[in-house]
């Protein structure tokens, strides 16, 4: 393992994937014809399987070379490691009701109307679901949207095993490699990664925008903007929607120091555990440094309104992966607007007595409803236009 001088401002290359190699899994394009023909069996999958898919075949769960085999998923459920050691937040595995399904068997993964890879059946067994929504989620409570997902949406079975990529999921937004990604870098600077869910508001942009100025990151760093723009909770916005505001905003902006790119990814909300999944990620699009947010892809209980995770649980996670990781953390700050100074951290205003303004989003969600005016310290005018239309 490389020590904390791998990952510092002297570097003069894009960060090197986790486990040292960028996997590709597409097969050569002459192969489709070939395996067409050898009248495979045929496994729908969702939109969470899509997703898994393609960030499997394209590298972004690199070293991973296809879907976990029991082993490995076991590991990482109890204890955020596959078999050989490497860290990984969570599993990814294929789920499937079929019971004509066999190990040995190469099956089509077919989604919607296209086959996107074949996966050569190396296990498959009946899951402790329960054993997974705890070690991974903390929770057996269906109140929290990722162990409602295994207990209800994922089948009986989990296969694993290899996986041959045949083409990528057509969506209405693009989604970059990280090769792609990786290509549009600067190879001697620091990249720190922004993730979101949700559209970009002043805050956030302040946010990624002053994170760029952190004790820790190159004084010519870039900040990588990724959002995820798969399934994730139900009442978020739709990833089609969302992609539309940061298009606009890309534009808008126009800020040399911002790369773009969005992310097939499926939220699972599970905290610290995602928090690692996502450095993971981003370390194989080239990124040095990540943004942990106060309670990152946390959720509470709709009954009792209590948060699943402490606030800071996924930050200390965080710090305690990221030198295995060579990666570095870019703590959230905790911005504010203030009519005096604009955005400040909290502690600033409290300090100094700055008058802070609010918009809670049920209060912005109300407004956009009854197409009042939104205050621009709040959101982009591009922003609230698309989210309008929409």
């Amino acid at each position: 393992m490389k020590s904390k001088q791998s990952f510092s401002n002297t570097r003069s290359e894009v960060i090197t994937p986790y486990g040292g190699k960028l996997e590709n899994l597409m097969v050569e394009s002459g192969q489709f014809n070939k395996i067409e023909k050898n009248n495979l069996k045929k496994l729908n999958c969702s939109d969470r399987n899509a997703c898994d898919i393609e960030l499997l075949v394209i590298g972004a769960f690199s070293p991973l070379k296809g879907f976990m085999k029991r082993a490995d998923y076991q590991s990482v459920v109890e204890r955020n490691r596959t078999t050989s050691g490497m860290l990984f937040g969570l599993p990814i595995v294929m789920d499937t009701d079929r019971e004509d399904l066999s190990v040995g068997e190469k099956v089509l993964l077919q989604y919607k109307n296209q086959y996107l890879a074949v996966l050569t059946i190396e296990e498959k067994w009946e899951p402790d679901k329960v054993k997974e929504a705890k070690g991974c989620y903390g929770t057996t409570s269906l109140e929290h949207p990722a162990v409602r997902m295994i207990a209800m949406e994922r089948k009986k079975f989990y296969l694993g095993g290899t996986i041959e990529g045949l083409e990528l999921p057509k969506r209405i937004f693009p989604c970059k490699t990280p090769l792609q990604v990786r290509k549009e870098l600067p190879p001697n600077q620091d990249v720190v990664a922004f993730q979101c869910r949700n559209p970009i508001h002043r805050a956030h942009y302040e946010l990624f925008t002053q994170s760029l100025n952190a004790k820790n990151v190159s004084s010519d760093a870039v900040v990588l903007v990724h959002p995820t723009c798969g399934p994730t909770q139900e009442d978020d916005i739709p990833g089609a929607i969302r992609f539309q505001t940061y298009e606009k905003l890309a534009e808008e902006v126009a800020n040399p120091r911002i790369r773009w790119a969005y992310l097939p990814y499926s939220m699972h909300m599970a905290g610290p555990r995602e928090a690692l999944q996502h450095m993971i990620i981003r370390r194989n699009y080239g990124c040095s440094h990540f943004i942990i947010g106060r309670d990152m892809a946390g959720c509470k209980s709709v009954l009792t309104g209590k948060d699943f995770y402490g606030p800071y649980d996924a930050q200390n996670f965080a710090k305690e992966c990221c030198n295995e990781l060579e990666m570095q953390t870019v703590p959230s700050l905790n911005l504010v607007y203030t009519e005096e100074e604009g955005y400040v951290t909290a502690d600033h205003a409290e300090s100094c007595g700055l008058k802070i303004k609010k918009l809670s989003g049920t209060q912005f969600r109300q407004m956009l409803r009854e197409k009042q005016d939104i205050p621009e310290w709040f959101a982009f005018k591009s922003v609230v236009e698309v989210l309008r239309d929409g």
